[in-house]
């Protein structure tokens, strides 16, 4: 047993702007001798509600830089407290983390205790309540505080204010794309529905783990553990459930034999970030490498089992296996992640660009891609001045520029048959599954699992003409095979 010394805040329920303020503002005062300024208020309260630098500046009435200026004066006072990654996008969620503790009619105070460390957990009794420090991870006891290996996973779990969280492989938050349809969706997916199982897939960089972070955000207190694991490193399957066992066990004593057992007594979150690369390249989409099957095994253990739990998977593409549990349980569902439509024109608003009325042009010729379009918007600014409407008009061809790498390492992952298919549609609008194969040594058979397995990773888009299903290759697309595929 390690004694260690510690400051406690000590605040019963911190959930609104009041408490916060007069958290930050006790905080700073026993730092600088000072009292919040009432910049520092107005950038608190903004920031705790969502809003961003320019509106807290034009609801204050000063320049955005001002407001900028001091916003970096006071999260380097408050790092000390809340670490030295704080920025404004974490405030809310590290001060909701590191200050969760039961409610009490009692005033809040400050205390300097000595506590030991038992388990890993900082827990310290003041005034017949237990405070909880929480470390790199966050601990506590899971929902029902009698979980054992012998209780019953029937039982409905309540509203967890402090989940055990592990998101050391997952992306900061940043300013986020306006995804207010997929994000309700999610949110039915998990609280209402209760799927155990769901794939958000889409092509590189269009925002599947920025919206997944987000949910994170908004559905953390449902869940008694979230567990965030990044398989770019393609982990075995032994090892990622070891290294899975090794979280959850941490909390629990006597620890459950099996990680099923954990999502049958308690409610869990895993998040498994990259599953693209368990997958074949040079095969059709979602195929596993010979290493990795387990994996597939697991999956239909998770959505054919019994439990209150939740595995959401990231891909670049859809694996095969999911496209049949999905026709055979209703507890799996996959989400195809698009590009933005009219809110992307805040990010070529944030790269100051001129021409508006332009906009929309480019942003449908980049397909309302989030990173694509930051990399075209620097290139506008780079060579163009920020002039949208100069850069149309010097393209007869979509430019692609520093693009190529990215879309290389998209398209080098297609099968032998699929750069067959889509080479036949650079000069077709769109083609009919009764249309005959450009490529007369296609059978009908083998063109219909290219175009499945073209969809699957996104790069083919079903559109209807008339009464029929048409596919369509986007210009985007039929721009870059003429130098690679041909």
């Amino acid at each position: 047993m390690k004694k260690i010394k510690k400051y406690l805040y000590f605040y019963p329920n911190i959930k609104n702007v009041e408490d916060i303020l007069q958290w930050a503002d006790r905080l700073i005062l026993d730092k600088t001798r000072e009292n919040l300024t009432s910049i520092e208020e107005a950038i608190l309260t903004g920031v705790w509600s969502g809003k961003k630098y320019p509106q807290i500046a034009t609801e204050y009435k000063c320049s955005e830089s001002h407001v900028k200026k001091e916003a970096a004066k006071l999260w380097e006072k408050l790092r000390e407290e809340l670490g030295e990654d704080l920025n404004k996008y974490n405030f809310r969620s590290k001060v909701q983390k590191k200050y969760r503790v039961s409610q009490s009619p009692q005033s809040g105070h400050c205390l300097q205790v000595d506590v030991d460390t038992v388990n890993q957990f900082d827990t310290v009794n003041i005034g017949h309540q237990f405070v909880q420090s929480i470390k790199d991870t966050q601990h506590r006891s899971p929902s029902s505080p009698d979980s054992s290996p012998n209780s019953s996973p029937d039982s409905s779990p309540t509203q967890n204010p402090s989940p055990i969280i592990d998101l050391i492989d997952a992306p900061d938050l940043t300013d986020f794309d306006n995804r207010t349809t997929e994000l309700n969706t999610l949110k039915q997916w998990f609280l209402q529905d209760r799927r155990r199982l769901i794939t958000i897939y889409g092509l590189s960089g269009i925002g599947k783990s920025v919206l997944t972070r987000q949910l994170i955000e908004q559905i953390q207190p449902e869940f008694d553990y979230i567990c965030w694991k990044s398989l770019t490193e393609t982990p075995t399957f032994s090892s990622l459930t070891n290294q899975l066992q090794q979280f959850f066990d941490q909390s629990q004593n006597p620890p459950f034999p099996t990680i099923i057992d954990y999502f049958r007594h308690c409610r869990c979150l895993v998040i498994l970030d990259d599953l693209h690369n368990l997958f074949k390249s040079g095969a059709l989409a979602g195929e596993y490498l010979t290493d990795f099957k387990e994996y597939r095994t697991i999956f239909r253990k998770i959505a054919k089992n019994h439990h209150q739990s939740c595995v959401i998977l990231l891909s670049w593409e859809k694996p095969r296996a999911i496209a049949t549990l999905e026709a055979e349980t209703h507890s799996t569902r996959t989400l195809h992640l698009k590009g933005l439509s009219a809110d992307a024109e805040e990010i070529l608003r944030s790269h100051q660009l001129t021409d508006s009325d332009k906009w929309p042009e480019l942003i449908n010729l980049y397909q309302g891609h989030p990173t694509w379009l930051n990399i075209i918007a620097s290139t506008i600014v780079e060579l163009f001045d920020g002039s949208v409407s100069l850069f149309l008009s010097h393209s007869e061809d979509i430019f692609l520029g520093d693009l190529e790498p990215i879309l290389e390492s998209q398209l080098e992952r297609l099968s032998q048959l699929e750069q067959q298919v889509i080479s036949g549609f650079r000069d077709h609008q769109a083609i009919a599954l009764s249309e005959q194969p450009t490529n007369p040594e296609l059978s009908p058979s083998e063109l219909w699992s290219a175009i499945q397995s073209l969809v699957r990773r996104g790069l083919l888009e079903k559109i209807s003409e008339g009464e029929r299903g048409m596919f369509q290759l986007h210009p985007i697309w039929q721009q870059y095979p003429k130098f690679k595929l041909s």
